[in-house]
């Protein structure tokens, strides 16, 4: 279960319509996991400096299990989001950011319990 969570500083209307569906779609070719178990959130129009610059910027954060965990996976991984971040927002690649979280099933709750459970 992959959560895909992008903030920016650029306002909602300079986002392209439909972001969310096709970066949930990336998400589950880059990170081979079914699409409908991504959570994709996007925040715009979020207070960001990246580098001493307010210039637009993003950070994506892809919190998953076992699918991030190791640095051979999360360069594969970057340069797939990297390349659908770029085309979609329109910024380089140096304002742009990505952070990798491992999750363990025990830390994600659903259907009132935890996934180890399910």
């Amino acid at each position: 279960m992959p959560f895909i969570e992008l903030e920016t500083n650029l306002p909602a209307s300079r986002l392209p319509d439909g972001l969310e569906k096709r970066l949930c779609g990336a998400a589950a070719t880059i990170l081979s996991k079914p699409e409908n178990s991504v959570i994709v959130i996007v925040r715009s129009g979020t207070t960001m400096l990246l580098g001493g610059s307010t210039e637009p910027c993003a950070q994506l954060v892809i919190s998953s299990i076992g699918v991030v965990g190791t640095a051979e996976e999360n360069r594969g991984h970057s340069a797939g989001f990297f390349e659908v971040l770029t085309k979609e927002l329109a910024l380089g690649q140096d304002r742009i950011v990505i952070r990798f979280y491992p999750l363990e099933r025990w830390q994600i709750g659903k259907k009132g319990t935890v996934m180890t459970f399910l």
